[in-house]
Formats: C-alpha cells, structure tokens, sequence
C-alpha cells in the first residue's frame, strides 16, 4: 500500500492530578481529543487499509459464534504495517498511559483494531485481563473511535469500581460470561458508565480488570476503534491459568519463560 506523510504524535496530552485519581477510583476515563481531526484522518486511513489488508474474517455474520459477531478483531498492526506502528507506539498515547497507571513508563502487549459491523451483536461483559499472563494489575487499554460514534454503534460500557475486585470469573467473552457478569454486577450494585457520543480522537480508558460490555452496532455504520494495550513496565510473565493464557503467551510474549520480565521484541517501551 503506498505510504504517506503521517503527523508525528510526540506531543504531551496534558492529564491532571484529578483525572488520575478519578480513573483509579473507577477503573475508566473518557479522555477527549487526544488525537486533532486532522491526525485522526490521516491515521484512520492508514488502519483501515492495514485492517482490510490483515483481516482473516471471511465468515458471513450470521455464520458466526457470540465472539466472532461482536467485532472483526485486527491484531498486532504494528508489526506488519510500518505506518499503524507510528499510531501504535505513539509518545503521547504512552505518556497518557503511563501517568494514568503512575509509573515512569509503559510497554505494548498487543494493538488491535475492533471494528463492529453493522448489524454486529454485542460485546458479552467480561474483563480483558483473563486473557494476560502478568503478574501486574497495572495495566490499562486505551479504545479510540476513529469516527464519531454514539450508542446506537456499540459504545464500551463500563461497571465503576469492578476493577478493585482483581479476577472474577473463568469465563472467556461468551454468553456464559454475559450472563454470570451481568448477575455479578447487578448483585454488587456497580454503577454503570457509558457516554452518549465520542469524536473520533477521543478515547477511553481501562484497566485489564475493569468489567466491560458494549451493546451491538444498530445504526448503518462501522464502527471503527483501534486499541493499544499497555503493561507497566517491570511486569512478568505468569504460568498461564487457561487456553488463552497459554495461547497468549505463545503470541504475545513469544514463549519467553515464566518469571522473566514483559519485554520480548514484540513488547517494546514506549518512552
């Protein structure tokens, strides 16, 4: 695919003492404009070409499990695509991540994109660090539209406060785990957090533990949202607890022994 001049994104995106204390409390932050109209467009370009051309999702829609209608789920763009590496690897997202976090610095699990079809089903509640072999809780995932979404799309809902109670559940993203979190959040009175509306360049904000859902995409739109997953960096590799931990070991963190440090190639600092 032809290259193009991108926008570097060194630039600090300022957070406050506030906007610290409130994601920790919570589990997740809305953080907007993070990216201007302008660096947004020209990256979402660069994303969707690097989705359209790694997607291995040939199934019709109506072919697919819970999971697979969710989301068309890209992983790893940054290693293929030497443009969505300038997105990934971004000073600034890092800078963000590792203030939320409050450690001096952060490095990449993986980048995904998501992008929900329309006439995509919901995303099952779950927590996304089931899938980690990491000793840390510090962990956070940053979801960014790169369009203006509303709820009609499938906007990330968050249960405040889950991330306080570490594992919960031996449950993959299925119907099983909907219904199980479902019950567990309703049981334990958590509020719920969802917005209205994002701008493309806006983002959210989320620890690995922090219980999250997001309804189907009811409108005619994609909703396109690329993902960058942030470990602290000093974290190690765990034995693996379930299949998917064995498996993101192998894909992730490149086998590398359990107890050694997060830092294989695949895994670089971002500061």
């Amino acid at each position: 695919m032809p290259t193009i001049a991108l926008p570097t994104l060194d630039a600090t995106y300022i957070t406050s003492p506030e906007q610290h204390d409130a994601f920790r409390h919570d589990g997740h932050i809305l953080l907007p404009g993070i990216l201007s109209p302008d660096e947004v467009a020209a990256y979402r370009q660069v994303i969707r070409d690097a989705a359209a051309t790694y997607n291995t999702e040939k199934r019709k829609l109506e072919d697919r499990d819970t999971y697979g209608k969710a989301f068309l789920q890209i992983m790893n763009l940054w290693v293929n695509d030497p443009q969505v590496r300038q997105f990934t690897l971004a000073k600034r997202f890092g800078q963000i991540a590792a203030d939320l976090l409050g450690v001096e610095n952060v490095r990449i699990y993986h980048d995904q994109a998501l992008f929900k079809e329309p006439g995509g089903g919901p995303t099952p509640w779950h927590q996304d660090q089931y899938y980690w072999p990491v000793d840390t809780h510090n962990t956070v995932t940053m979801w960014m539209p790169l369009v203006d979404i509303n709820v009609d799309m499938g906007m990330l809902t968050f249960a405040s406060g889950s991330h306080t109670k570490g594992a919960i559940f031996d449950y993959e993203i299925s119907d099983e785990s909907e219904a199980e979190f479902d019950a567990y959040v309703r049981n334990n009175n958590f509020p719920i957090s969802r917005p209205e509306t994002m701008n493309a360049g806006d983002a959210t904000w989320h620890y690995g533990y922090t219980i999250h859902n997001a309804p189907g995409n009811r409108s005619t739109d994609m909703r396109e949202v690329m993902t960058v997953i942030y470990v602290a960096d000093g974290a190690r590799i765990t034995a693996p607890r379930n299949k998917w931990q064995e498996n993101d070991l192998k894909t992730w963190l490149l086998n590398d022994p359990v107890g050694n440090p997060v830092e294989t190639r695949l895994n670089p600092r971002v500061l």
